[in-house]
């Protein structure tokens, strides 16, 4: 919606396309050979595209004619054994488990073809989780150690940047005990130098700096824990089997510091550590496990820091799901998914006159100069923050959208929203609303972007692109024919074939950005430029690749790529989204191709056959 950067997953049929036309390209750039047959490929966060295949794992630089690397010691990987670290250029590939009496984790960097880890090479029989920790670019397994005194239950941590071995603990001494009485139970915890295990026995921390155990508490079975800004407190939860989760609290010196647990209804799900105490959103399925259920709920709390008690004598009411949480000055703001926004003190009282009444599925809620804009499936406000009242007449209402993209154009100081088959127009001072310009797309689609650009407004789907006038007159509407609906029901298969990682800026942005804060409606420049300096500061090889990429305007981002039935076949071509004109088909000789659009680097890459893969320059 507000994000022109687009991300899908398909699986697309072609024929033949036979064009006379001069921008048809039929000449790959570069053609890849891969030994084994290709299970799947996959365009990453980083723009290396990674391909499983029966004999081993390969990768492809967009600048580069030959694989990166190919490596075949862990024979055939199969997609759901690899997990993507978000933000990174690591990957986890998981082999083995129950079925083999031992599992296999091997932490991989794509960017420059290296392994880091391997669990029998670093001496573990078999290794229960590999997590990995940014900024300080570690890694931590957990898992059961080869030893000769029997089992040992182990952490170890290891350097992402040498795949060094740094430290080995030991929550229990190796010999002392059987394999099975002391396990980690839940996500281990690493802050600045410290490491937090939780165990099934008890809470352990380490100082990996002077390689020494500093403390243990009383607390077990722990699921997570965070820690305050300055990490002398320490929480830790753990999800019970009924769905509900106890909170502890424990000092830097490991005192357990409440008396009890705090238990709390349903699964935590926000939990943001302020002054006045601690603020907690949970999520309360129905009998059947669904948050979405109508009878589903979210509760927000506020505990002591001091001894975990509940602060509010009475919680707000949410009546559902809890989609929107944000802490401000002075108090918390929230919105209901099912509709609905209210603002609540930090000692519990209501800041708005009244409960903002909205439509379902609120879609924004950002900052502006102006107030709050909220934005959802049926209306849309500005508000002031402090009243929760509209700094406008009235709200802006319209019919229940089929899909809500919005824009803001700044020369014309107004807010625009599509919600399907029209575009609003709001007036960012006077708050006028009037319907700008009314369309139809072809085969019942709705715009999924809109975007301002410097000669009009542009709307696009899967296969329209429209440009409209700032006067809301139409400049041009191109329309590409979707393959046939049989075609179309097998493109959604579930293997990644175009894919976009421009939308990952974001992403990488909110990995290092509190996720409780309040954002400005157009800010994604910003994001993108955080994301970039967040990769530089690590300071590694792969991560300042990754920085100079996240750096680069996407080089395709001019062009609307689209799918599309043409007389000879199923094909690719390009639109120039300023002007609506064709500028390029990709021609490829295959009738049932996967391919994957890389927009920053303007890159399509086809699988040509079980051992083969073409790139085609898109710039």
């Amino acid at each position: 919606m507000k994000i022109f950067l687009k991300t899908t997953k398909v699986i697309c049929f072609f024929t033949i396309m036979v064009f006379n036309s001069s921008f048809a390209q039929t000449t790959p750039t570069n053609t890849y050979t891969i030994d084994g047959k290709i299970n799947f490929m996959k365009l990453t966060d980083t723009g290396i595209l990674l391909i499983a295949h029966n004999d081993g794992f390969a990768g492809i630089k967009p600048e580069s004619n030959k694989l990166i690397f190919d490596f075949k010691d862990y024979g055939s990987v199969k997609e759901e054994e690899l997990q993507f670290i978000p933000a990174t250029p690591y990957v986890v590939i998981s082999q083995g488990g129950f079925a083999k009496l031992s599992s296999k984790k091997i932490v991989f960097d794509y960017v420059v073809g290296k392994q880091l880890f391997e669990t029998k090479e670093n001496g573990w029989k078999d290794a229960f989780s590999a997590q990995v920790f940014i900024p300080q670019n570690k890694l931590i397994v957990s898992g059961i150690r080869t030893s000769k005194e029997k089992f040992a239950m182990a952490v170890g941590i290891y350097d992402l940047v040498t795949g060094k071995e740094e430290k080995l603990i030991y929550p229990v001494e190796p010999g002392k005990v059987t394999m099975g009485s002391v396990s980690v139970t839940g996500s281990i915890f690493m802050k600045d130098n410290l490491v937090y295990i939780p165990t099934s026995k008890e809470l352990i921390c380490y100082d990996i700096k002077s390689n020494s155990r500093v403390w243990s508490a009383k607390v077990d079975d722990l699921s997570w824990m965070t820690a305050d800004e300055s990490g002398k407190e320490i929480y830790g939860f753990e999800n019970t089997n009924s769905g509900d989760t106890k909170i502890n609290k424990i000092s830097s010196t490991g005192e357990v510091l409440w008396k009890d647990s705090q238990k709390v209804k349903g699964a935590v799900t926000r939990f943001e550590i302020l002054p006045q105490g601690i603020a907690i959103v949970s999520d309360v399925a129905d009998k059947g496990g669904s948050v979405f259920s109508a009878r589903a709920e979210s509760k927000i709390m506020m505990l002591s820091a001091k001894d975990g008690e509940d602060l509010w004598d009475k919680a707000p009411k949410t009546k559902g799901y809890v989609q929107h949480f944000y802490v401000m000055d002075d108090g918390i703001l929230f919105g209901i998914q099912s509709g609905g926004i209210n603002k609540i003190s930090f000692t519990g009282e209501t800041l708005f006159k009244k409960p903002l009444k909205t439509g379902e599925n609120i879609h924004t809620m950002a900052l502006t100069p102006k107030g709050m804009i909220y934005i959802t499936d049926s209306d849309a406000n500005i508000i002031d923050l402090k009243t929760g009242e509209s700094i406008w007449n009235k709200p802006i209402k319209y019919k229940n959208a089929s899909a809500v993209a919005s824009t803001y154009d700044a020369k014309n100081k107004r807010y625009l929203i599509s919600t399907g088959d029209d575009v609003v127009a709001i007036d960012e001072n006077s708050g006028d609303v009037k319907t700008l310009s009314e369309f139809k797309f072809e085969e019942k689609e709705a715009p999924n972007s809109f975007s301002v650009r410097a000669n009009g407004l542009l709307l696009t789907s899967d296969q329209n692109i429209m440009m409209l006038n700032f006067d809301g007159t139409k400049q041009f509407h191109e329309y590409y024919k979707s393959p046939g609906r049989s075609t179309f029901g097998k493109i959604m298969g579930g293997v990644m074939a175009v894919a976009s990682t421009a939308a990952s800026v974001s992403m990488a942005a909110r990995a290092g950005a509190n996720k409780n804060s309040i954002g400005q409606y157009n800010e994604y420049g910003r994001e993108a430029d955080r994301a970039s300096k967040m990769f530089a500061d690590i300071g590694s090889a792969s991560f300042d690749y990754m920085s100079k990429r996240f750096k680069a305007s996407a080089a395709t981002a001019n062009a609307q790529f689209i799918l599309t039935k043409l007389d000879d076949g199923v094909g690719l071509v390009k639109i120039n989204k300023d002007s609506g004109a064709k500028e390029k088909e990709i021609v490829l000789k295959d009738k049932k191709p996967e391919y994957e659009v890389d927009e920053y680097a303007g890159v399509l890459y086809y699988k040509k056959d079980n051992n083969t893969i073409l790139s085609y320059d898109l710039k």
